[in-house]
């Protein structure tokens, strides 16, 4: 900025220079700030145009992220939901058939081979069985929250069994 003003104060005393007219002076010195003015003007103006259009590109980009993190978690949410059992992460509540302390646990599917889980209660170990036969209906009434199921061949095969 400070080479403008020393430009312009040069065309200044130039013009002091080569017009000896007083009035013709006065004239070109009052043309050449109004022409300064206009110039300054005209950069404000695109100065404030500018300003303006980058707070416009701000608040649209700020409302873009805001989109695009309420879609990220979104999606996260999906995909949690989605990939969750592919983990194999699942809760087993398991009653206890010695003391019938009901427990949760975190079994996962890659722990299949696991056979056997000890009660947090009792220390008594519970046979875990992942085959689900489908020979017999009857749940055998083991587990504390059964009643039975209530079929006559199931209760049948129960009293056999006693």
């Amino acid at each position: 900025m400070s080479n403008l003003s020393k430009e312009y104060d040069r065309i200044l005393s130039e013009i002091e220079q080569v017009i000896s007219n007083e009035e013709e002076k006065k004239i070109v010195k009052e043309k050449v700030s109004e022409i300064s003015m206009l110039f300054i003007n005209t950069m404000d103006n695109m100065s404030n145009i500018i300003d303006n259009k980058l707070k416009e590109m701000e608040e649209k980009q700020n409302n873009l992220d805001n989109k695009l993190n309420k879609i990220q978690s979104t999606v996260n949410e999906i995909e949690s939901d989605i990939y969750e059992e592919e983990l194999g992460e699942y809760d087993f509540e398991i009653v206890c058939p010695y003391c019938n302390n009901e427990f949760v646990t975190d079994l996962s599917l890659m722990n299949e081979e696991k056979t056997e889980i000890k009660c947090p209660e009792c220390n008594n170990i519970i046979e875990l069985d992942w085959n689900d036969d489908e020979e017999s209906d009857c749940c055998s009434g083991h587990c504390g929250s059964c009643h039975g199921c209530g079929d006559d061949e199931c209760e049948e095969e129960n009293e056999d069994d006693m």
